[in-house]
């Protein structure tokens, strides 16, 4: 009997079946803050600070990214610095977790 296990979790399930992928990244160092945006329109939102290297780079190294492996990730080529979608999503969670547990 052949069983078939699934090499995915959640998160990537989610990413392949529904088809998630990142269309734009923008930065706002002044507020910490970056922009992820889906093709879906959903806006992920993380800290800058989250990410040592993308935090600390100039403006012009910052916005030099390009979307890697069909929109699942991007790469800073002045940075050597690659980031996933997965990774975004997850620490999405972790904040919305987060807020829920303080505001109870």
């Amino acid at each position: 009997m052949h069983t078939s296990i699934n090499k995915f979790d959640t998160i990537d399930s989610l990413i392949h079946e529904e088809g998630l992928r990142i269309k734009a990244i923008e930065f706002h160092p002044e507020q910490d803050l970056m922009f992820i945006i889906l093709n879906t329109k959903a806006v992920l939102h993380q800290k800058l600070s989250s990410y040592k290297s993308l935090f600390n780079a100039d403006p012009k190294s910052l916005i030099k990214y390009e979307l890697i492996s069909d929109g699942t990730g991007a790469h800073w080529p002045l940075l050597d610095e690659d980031l996933s979608l997965k990774g975004f999503l997850k620490d999405e969670l972790k904040q919305i977790v987060r807020n829920k547990q303080t505001s109870v």
